[in-house]
């Protein structure tokens, strides 16, 4: 009867999934389309003539868009726990396909000079924004609708949705590189990607606004209003939390970064791969990402958190390197690369909602994991694509490699410290 009781809780959410898969997913197809599509439209919104510094300023943007991540994380962490999960992820969202929107219709440098890079910089930042808040409340949205013994399997859903949103891009990518010549894709098909986040934007806020609020909020919400300065006060009744949250978001977002969003570029411009090669070896990387998902998560409920932890981060420390010699031209060699990066990191991203929400209480959920999350993203994701262009400039591109080999070092100590929270009930 028990057994039954929780497969029949298991079906309940579908729908609550699928709502805040998809609208999650969308969000992620506008973010990443900006850093896939980079390096056809860097020269529109900067001075042409030097294609390098050109790519360089349109990571810098990318960059300093992450800076706002933080603030959206701190700003709609707060609302969500305050005003709901849901009317925050309706926000998210609209915010997230704006950004999209104008970026796709802003004028070239060439039309209308140094405004063409402002409003890139203004859309980024709204999108920014969005993003902050977005992972933290569809997190928190996720772990709290689960049953304690399938959060795992609830959890998985956010990356399920989050690479079949970069899936679509590559594949986007892909076809658009093998129809149109460069000179059209540099001209205007860079734009259709961008178009598309913004329909698709539409469809996300009308499903967004068919979910029910979760019960654990509703239990909550009169708690997280007494809550006086909360930032601090995740610092002060929950220090190791954080610290566990950013040493493990460290390595997940290098590793998030590097493969869906650094390589693409660096593989093109620096190791001269061709493009078509290079979108569809992450086009496979990315599938089976999406594919293991699933049973990550539910390997996870059932053997325990750090297990598959303490291998993911020791695989990164041990093979990032190597992995890098690969990225050369020649489809087979990228396949490796693309599939065994993306296939490691799937035993990270299938639990990452669940341990971040099991971190933190209700009443500061949203806040904790938007503070501190986005800032460790902001300073090590937001990052990536420009210090391994610069480092590829100045001819030491392996020292990136050894940079997130570092990091993965540093992510499997903190691992050893997480307590094990398979099955807990959230607080």
């Amino acid at each position: 009867m028990v057994e039954a009781t929780t497969r029949i809780r298991h079906r309940l959410p579908v729908r609550k999934l699928f709502a805040a898969s998809v609208g999650n997913a969308l969000e992620w197809f506008d973010w990443t389309i900006y850093a896939t599509f980079s390096i056809y439209f860097a020269t529109a919104f900067f001075p042409s003539g030097n294609d390098t510094l050109a790519q360089i300023n349109t990571f810098a943007t990318y960059a300093l868009a992450f800076f706002f991540r933080p603030l959206g994380g701190i700003l709609l962490g707060r609302f969500a726990d305050v005003r709901g999960r849901k009317p925050a992820m309706i926000l998210t969202i609209s915010l997230m396909a704006g950004g999209s929107v104008l970026i796709a219709i802003i004028p070239t440098f060439h039309q209308i000079g140094w405004f063409a890079p402002a409003l890139l910089l203004l859309a980024r930042i709204a999108q920014g924004l969005s993003l902050g808040g977005e992972v933290s409340n569809a997190s928190a949205y996720l772990g709290e609708v689960a049953p304690p013994a399938w959060r795992g399997r609830y959890s998985s859903f956010f990356y399920i949705s989050t690479g079949s949103a970069v899936l679509l891009a590559s594949v986007l990518g892909f076809v658009l590189a093998r129809t149109m010549n460069k000179t059209d894709l540099g001209s205007y098909g860079w734009r259709i990607p961008f178009l598309i986040g913004g329909v698709l934007g539409i469809i996300g806020l009308w499903l967004r606004r068919s979910l029910a609020e979760t019960e654990l909020f509703e239990q909550n919400k009169t708690r997280a209003k007494r809550v006086h300065r909360p930032l601090l006060t995740t610092l002060r009744e929950h220090p190791r939390a954080v610290g566990q949250l950013i040493g493990i978001t460290m390595l997940s977002t290098l590793c998030y970064y590097t493969f869906f969003s650094a390589l693409t570029p660096f593989a093109v411009k620096t190791r001269h791969a061709g493009d078509v090669d290079v979108f569809l070896a992450l086009s496979v990387g990315t599938a089976l990402f999406v594919a293991l998902q699933y049973p990550f998560g539910k390997l996870a409920d059932r053997v325990g958190r750090k297990p598959q932890l303490l291998a993911w981060s020791a695989a990164m420390a041990v093979l990032i390197v190597p992995l890098s010699t690969l990225v050369r031209p020649g489809l087979g060699g990228l396949i490796v690369v693309f599939a065994v990066g993306l296939g490691l990191y799937s035993a990270l991203a299938s639990l990452a909602p669940a341990i971040m929400s099991e971190l933190f209480p209700t009443r500061l959920r949203g806040l904790g994991i938007g503070a501190w999350y986005n800032l460790t993203v902001a300073l090590f994701g937001g990052t990536a694509p420009l210090v391994i262009s610069a480092l590829s400039a100045a001819g030491a591109s392996v020292l990136f490699f050894w940079y997130v080999a570092a990091a993965a070092v540093i992510a499997f100590l903190v691992i050893l410290s997480l307590p094990e929270t398979r099955g807990i009930e959230l607080r």
